[in-house]
């Protein structure tokens, strides 16, 4: 684009804690489309390899983490200083959301995150059980602290790409497929609205259907965790207990499945870590293909948006889950850390993106279950397309930094939401914002199910009748 359109003015501080792969990209997002003052910006990151860029800018940079003891000390005096609304862009890791929002609420600071995230040795605590340590545990944090708070300053949860930018595919997707199965309907405007139109279209689950196809000049060193995104938040999510959203359309509880004894009971977990569970799954380019069952939060918060209940019974509920297929060095990584018995490599490398040759993030949303079988929805962005749009970043960064942004443009729109969860937020607005940095966003049919070409060379206990059950999804 030529010229880039300013979405809005942030009149106070910014706070951006964290300055890894995702701190890096949204920063350029940043300066083109909002009006701030550079003097109030400060980053937060306790490495400063990348520091350079923000001393060019004039940006000041505090070399410090950010922890359950100094938090209040370091942060609030940067959110406070000044007139105007301060507004805090949290990409860290081990730093305890809740907690954060929390202070953003007290001193009236906007807030915007992409991941749920606990205080330094939480996903490692023996102490606590394993539905204690999920990815459902940490959202019921968040929205235990909603209840208790109210209203007030905007403070977005769980908005990156995904989880993020997917809850917003699923509506689009939802309404495109409603469309050409010949149900009349507008963008609903309340939850239970878009839970009865995915109720009505017969959606049994959605699949975050990913697959990564970037490809690095060089080799991956053995002992060496490659990845084209954040290698610690990729090991920690994949070593939680892998988690999915649970629909009623579902007769087979795994094996090894479990429930929560606490929350709304809209997901379950299962006794083995993410990174050590696949799935069937499918995309418009690699077609039928394994990925991972890796937990995230918008398994779960999906799940719980189109959930209908009906006299205090839940009678609809489409299963949700991850089915993520990474690059192909971060494939090998995962393969050799679960050789050392998940215990991770010493190195780790985040693919810059002139390391990269070539490939795309396919990165959608699998509706399935319905009268025309399955349908993928999402971008597909290109490392091509991410130079020639944006710098500091790979295609996997651009979408996730790009979400970021839109949901800044919506707290700013909407500054007095209080505590919101992607899938609260206008998803036509959102992807509005978002769409010049996701190259392609196609829609694809396919006649797929995972149980196409199943048990031909060897016999499966398969549930025939209904394709779609999580027992023909699972990898054994």
């Amino acid at each position: 684009m030529s010229q880039w359109p300013v979405h809005g003015a942030i009149t106070g501080p910014i706070v951006l804690i964290g300055f890894g792969s995702i701190g890096r990209g949204i920063l350029p997002l940043i300066e083109r489309h909002f009006t701030f003052d550079k003097a109030r910006f400060t980053v937060i990151d306790p490495e400063d390899k990348d520091r350079h860029l923000l001393d060019e800018r004039g940006i000041a940079f505090v070399k410090e983490a950010v922890t359950r003891g100094n938090f209040v000390d370091l942060l609030k005096p940067l959110l406070t200083e000044g007139e105007g609304q301060a507004f805090l862009v949290n990409l860290s890791v081990d730093v305890s959301s809740a907690a954060i929002m929390r202070l953003c609420h007290e001193v009236g600071a906007l807030y915007i995150d992409t991941v749920a995230e606990p205080w330094v040795g939480f996903y490692t605590d023996t102490r606590l059980t394993q539905s204690e340590r999920s990815n459902y545990a940490l959202r019921e944090a968040v929205l235990d602290l909603r209840r208790a708070i109210g209203p007030g300053p905007t403070a977005i949860s769980c908005c990156g790409a995904n989880p993020g930018m997917v809850s917003w595919f699923v509506k689009q997707a939802l309404l495109n497929v409603a469309a050409d199965c010949g149900i009349e309907a507008e963008a609903p405007t309340t939850r239970q609205h878009w839970a009865d139109l995915a109720r009505q279209v017969g959606v049994e689950g959605i699949h975050i259907a990913e697959r990564d196809t970037q490809r690095a000049r060089s080799p991956k060193p053995m002992g060496v965790f490659v990845n084209t995104w954040s290698v610690e938040g990729f090991i920690s999510e994949g070593l939680q207990p892998a988690e999915l959203g649970w629909g009623t359309h579902e007769k087979h509880l795994p094996p090894e499945g479990k429930r929560h004894a606490f929350g709304p009971d809209c997901a379950i977990y299962l006794m083995r870590p993410g990174a050590g569970t696949r799935v069937r799954s499918w995309t418009p380019t690699a077609k039928a293909q394994h990925g991972w069952l890796i937990t995230h939060n918008e398994s779960i918060s999906i799940a719980d948006y189109f959930t209908v209940r009906e006299a205090g019974e839940v009678v609809y509920r489409p299963t949700c889950h991850y089915a993520y297929r990474p690059a192909d060095d971060a494939v090998l990584s995962l393969d050799e850390m679960a050789g050392a018995q998940w215990r991770a490599q010493e190195e780790s490398h985040i693919l810059e993106e002139d390391e990269i040759v070539d490939g795309i993030d396919e990165l959608g949303v699998l509706l399935y279950g319905h009268a025309k079988n399955a349908y993928w929805y999402g971008s597909q962005l290109s490392v091509e397309e991410t130079r020639r749009v944006a710098p500091y970043q790979n295609a996997t960064g651009l979408q996730v930094s790009s979400a970021v942004l839109a949901g800044m443009v919506w707290a700013l729109e909407n500054p007095r939401a209080g505590i919101v969860e992607a899938d609260e937020l206008d998803f036509q607005r959102c992807l509005e914002v978002q769409r010049p940095y996701l190259g392609p966003v196609v829609g694809e049919y396919t006649d797929w199910t995972p149980l196409k070409d199943r048990g031909v060379l060897f016999a499966e206990d398969l549930d025939t009748d209904s394709p779609w059950q999580f027992k023909n999804v699972i990898v054994r």
